[in-house]
């Protein structure tokens, strides 16, 4: 009877945790490449079973954002994921690699099948956000932002609707199991103790607000972590050619032109830390909160009872961080 019970106690061990991760990816596609690598290894996690991707919202304010994330998703063999676009957001120029997206043969037939094919035909991002966490288990969601605060704090100032009669911060403890967000800097970087982070400074009150006002567990992953893991340039020129026409390598040479060099992985680490959150790539920093000041800064004071944390990362967990995001993001879809 022992041997029994330790048997089906295993073996509902096991079916939790082969309960694939619910998951929302919030990105500025089109601003930099690893926003499309991230989106790639999500394909491929979800292949092996490790997540379920439940939408996908652009912060950025170009309607080409969201048809190329379209042609990403129909590339992976998922044509039919949601995807919202921001309304009046930042960065509204094309970017260096959105323009693929409405790339052809020489038939007039498109390179990468999809299609939306703009932004402006998309949900607005707010309302597929509720939409979507409203139609999920309690506390059952992971989100990842990899762009701007822009969709977040919006979401936190979202009223009841036709979705769920719970305001944002409420529909947000409710929904949410856990936030990693690529944000911020916790440590020196290049003898700067105050580096101002991209995806900070660019909309720095949907940032202050988001900081103050959110209300689900969340993980700060720092400029840092991603300048430590950066991808091989080799893997980007070698891993991709199993199809002739394949938007994350054409993405990535339209991105980085010049001379061959390794990018950081800033969203793939992201993702990793997300869907991976016991596999021991990263530690946690103790709890706390973190403060947006005025100028961009992410400044962060320990409190015993604060929802947020930073990721850290030795030599150790750098390397299999990095073997991590070259083998999810280059496998080739099903």
């Amino acid at each position: 009877m022992k041997i029994c019970f330790l048997l089906i106690t295993t073996l509902i061990m096991v079916a939790a945790q082969a309960e694939p991760v619910r998951l929302i990816f919030d990105t500025d596609m089109g601003n930099d490449i690893d926003d499309a690598m991230a989106l790639a290894m999500i394909h491929n996690l979800e292949k092996r079973g490790a997540c379920k991707l439940l939408a996908v919202t652009s912060t950025k304010d170009h309607p080409k954002s969201a048809a190329f994330i379209d042609a990403l998703n129909t590339f992976y063999g998922k044509p039919d994921i949601p995807i919202g676009a921001v309304r009046n957001g930042v960065t509204p120029h094309l970017g260096k690699y959105n323009g693929l997206a409405d790339k052809v043969h020489a038939d007039g037939t498109l390179v990468y099948p999809h299609d939306l094919r703009s932004g402006e035909d998309a949900p607005e991002a707010v309302a597929l956000l509720r939409q979507t966490l409203a139609a999920q288990p309690d506390r059952s969601v992971a989100i990842v932002q990899v762009g701007f605060f822009t969709n977040l704090s919006r979401l936190l100032k979202s009223q009841p609707d036709k979705y769920s009669p719970l305001a944002g911060p409420e529909l947000v403890a409710k929904k949410v199991k856990t936030l990693v967000i690529m944000a911020g800097a916790f440590q020196t970087i290049r003898d700067n103790t105050r580096h101002l982070e991209y995806n900070v400074k660019m909309d720095i009150p949907s940032a202050q607000e988001f900081a103050k006002d959110w209300t689900a567990p969340l993980i700060w992953s720092g400029f840092e972590i991603g300048i430590a893991a950066a991808y091989p340039w080799q893997s980007i020129m070698e891993d991709y050619n199993y199809v002739e026409n394949h938007l994350v390598k054409e993405g990535y040479l339209a991105y980085v032109p010049q001379q061959p060099h390794d990018r950081p992985t800033w969203d793939l680490t992201a993702v990793l830390a997300a869907v991976y959150p016991d596999r021991g790539y990263f530690d946690l920093s103790a709890p706390g909160t973190v403060a947006i000041e005025n100028d961009g800064a992410t400044r962060f004071d320990l409190d015993k009872d604060g929802l947020h944390h930073f990721l850290k990362m030795n030599s150790q967990q750098t390397e299999r961080v990095r073997e991590a995001c070259v083998q999810l993001a280059s496998e080739p879809p099903q």
